[in-house]
């Protein structure tokens, strides 16, 4: 050890060899570069890449061959013309080196970006979808995904690693889910190869994803991005967080009753003493009661026989936060956070006959802790299942206090547009596709500028002034109101629809496919299907109805107002009896539920509590669930509001 600064030297030696590719003499393309890509058709195209100052680089490519320099930095890069898609072709590049880029198509390439429901892989929605994984190979989708990386110094002219891959059930699983769906839609409209490139990252607020530049008109913004520009400041804090985590968690684990002597999994353990609990639900009434640490939970269940010697699935819902789960003392699964589906195999052999004993350990960091309710909780094989819920015994293994939230260096702004974004600006696209937006619901009053800023910063980055940009307007979440209340969610979807005065933008409404206890709605197909449809019409100028009713203009006539619409299509309707979500109010700005109907293209809102009518609002909630105001192509309209009450007034319960 006492040549570690030797060993050191070397080994920063060897990454900065292998981050300076123009160093080592060769011609080296971009990660993004390679066997198996998508390559825009009917553009001017870029390739480019690193080689020794003044190498002569040849590029040969669909019969023609191009020639360039490599500059006094080793950059250089090579314009294409326009093509046609088609494929597959191969290209050439000759120097002091030669590279070949096999399997290249001529298609349509769309970036996909956001926070966790554009990151939330295939596999999750699997259940959903189970004939996708069997439903044979599509050559011409393909799916690149750009490695996690932030950085607040510099731009990063290439990522760290990233493949190609073809639409086929080993890789499918990896896509992420709504950019699978977007994608095979276009192919089955188009038929011409589509590239997905998917940069996102989840819990990412919008400004993680600009550039310094664009955020000048945020000056607090900036000052936070300089602040972890600092590599020791990241290197404190990060080492802070994992010190604190790692205390709690080795503290908990030293302290946990259930793994003394004999661990609490054990078949024989004497539950007596231990507390009723029904499942789902959590154990604590509210966060301001609610404990944290270890909590271990067991029942006892029977099987069929056609359950036992062989391997059957349990399946736990959701749990907050982490879970390891035994059946019969044999050890069947662990997940570490809260959002992922708890889908774990039963080993055969593991079932018996008679009673059996399912143990689940459970830690909970923070807030309430439990099984979340209208969930899966069972046991299947095949088309036969045995539900879960219901009685169980519960006991505290050990108690901790709440576990405090890391800093979450990755979502500071301008880490992910230097770190994701930047590397693929050279990159020639169709259009882009974003699903963001939660992790902005604290301020959404600020998220409508963000959006028209980040939008135009990326079409100055890319140097595509009118690159089509389409997004899913954030689903419908949390519990649903019993009456109209102030929603931060609804806030923050106005500042959707807002940004479709952008031009070049599209927006699929999505507040009919959320759910009430998961931030990440498994129904991924339909929004894939609507973002498709919102293409058509935005990047591929098609003739058709695209997007469900738009608030456009209302008039009063006495007790009664009358609300007019964009985007009808064949005409406006109720998906049920009677249209639902309305609320009314006077200029008081208290608001009652309403009543309304439609005629011809118009809504009529009135209501027995609002005789001097002043505003409307339709799906204002964090969850409008029942909202059923569509146009006759079955696309769901925006949740809206009339007024612009400035400190949105309580309401009076009805």
């Amino acid at each position: 050890m006492k040549h570690w600064y030797l060993r050191l030297f070397s080994v920063s030696l060897c990454v900065f060899l292998l981050n300076v590719p123009s160093l080592l003499g060769n011609i080296v393309l971009p990660k993004l570069i390679s066997d198996g890509i998508v390559l825009q058709r009917e553009t001017a195209l870029t390739i480019w890449g690193w080689a020794d100052e003044g190498e002569a680089i040849v590029l040969s490519f669909n019969e023609n061959s191009y020639n360039t320099t490599a500059d006094a930095d080793g950059k250089w890069q090579i314009s294409l013309p326009a093509m046609d898609a088609g494929g597959p072709f191969e290209m050439v590049l000759k120097g002091n080196n030669t590279v070949n880029v096999k399997d290249i198509l001529i298609g349509d390439v769309w970036l996909c970006s956001g926070q966790s429901n554009m990151e939330l892989p295939l596999y999750r929605v699997a259940p959903l979808y189970p004939d996708v994984f069997s439903a044979g190979a599509d050559n011409a989708l393909r799916y690149f995904h750009v490695p996690d990386r932030y950085d607040f110094n510099v731009q990063h002219d290439d990522l760290e690693a990233g493949e190609w891959l073809i639409a086929e059930e080993a890789t499918l699983p990896q896509f992420s889910a709504l950019a699978y769906f977007y994608g095979s839609a276009l192919r089955a409209q188009y038929n011409v190869p589509v590239g997905l490139i998917n940069s996102s990252l989840g819990g990412s607020p919008a400004d993680a994803w600009m550039s310094a530049r664009a955020l000048k008109e945020y000056p607090e913004k900036l000052k936070t991005a300089a602040r972890f520009s600092d590599s020791l400041t990241i290197a404190l804090i990060e080492a802070k967080d994992k010190a604190i985590h790692t205390l709690w968690h080795t503290t908990i684990n030293q302290n946990d009753q259930g793994k003394q002597h004999i661990p609490w999994y054990d078949n024989n353990i004497d539950d007596n003493d231990w507390n009723d609990f029904t499942l789902p639900g959590y154990w604590s009434l509210d966060t301001a009661s609610a404990i944290n640490g270890v909590v271990w939970f067991r029942k006892s269940f029977e099987v069929p026989d056609n359950f036992i010697d062989k391997a059957v699935n349990i399946e736990l819902g959701r749990v907050v936060d982490s879970d390891s789960v035994y059946i019969n003392g044999t050890f069947v699964g662990t997940t570490g956070y809260q959002y992922p589906p708890r889908r774990y195999t039963i080993p055969a052999g593991t079932l018996r006959s008679g009673k059996n004993i399912i143990t689940i350990r459970v830690i909970n960091e923070s807030g309430l802790g439990g099984f979340v309710p209208d969930k899966p909780y069972e046991i299947t094989s095949g088309k036969d299942s045995i539900s879960l819920a219901g009685n169980w015994k519960f006991k505290f293994g050990a108690i901790m206090p709440p576990l405090p939230p890391p800093t979450f260096v990755r979502w500071q702004p301008t880490g992910l547009f230097n770190g994701k974004i930047a590397p693929l600006l050279k990159a020639k696209l169709k259009g882009v596709i974003w699903y963001q937006g939660e992790s902005d619901v604290g301020n959404p009053m600020e998220y409508a500028a963000l959006m028209e800023t980040l939008i135009a910063d990326w079409r100055e980055h890319f140097q595509a002034p009118e690159l089509p940009f389409l997004y899913v307007q954030l689903a419908n979440y949390l519990v649903p109101p019993i009456r109209p209340f102030h929603s931060n969610w609804a806030l923050l979807r106005e500042a959707q629809l807002q940004t479709l005065e952008v031009p070049n933008t599209g927006m699929a409404v999505a507040i009919d496919v959320g759910e009430w206890n998961d931030i990440h709605p498994l129904d991924k197909k339909t929004l894939g299907e609507r973002l498709a449809l919102v293409a058509r019409k935005v990047a591929y100028n098609d003739d058709i109805t695209h997007m469900g009713p738009i608030y456009d203009a209302m008039t009063i006539d006495r007790d009664k107002v009358i609300l007019s619409f964009t985007h009808t299509g064949s005409g406006l309707m109720a998906k049920g009896e009677a249209l639902k979500h309305f609320a009314i109010a006077g200029e008081n700005g208290v608001f009652y539920w309403a009543k309304a109907r439609v005629e011809g293209d118009k809504v009529i809102v009135w209501s027995a509590d609002v005789q001097s009518p002043a505003a409307v609002r339709y799906g204002w909630a964090d969850n409008p669930d029942g909202a059923n105001l569509y146009n006759m192509e079955g696309l769901p309209a925006s949740p809206f509001r009339t007024d612009n009450f400035e400190f949105h007034p309580l309401v009076i319960p009805r």
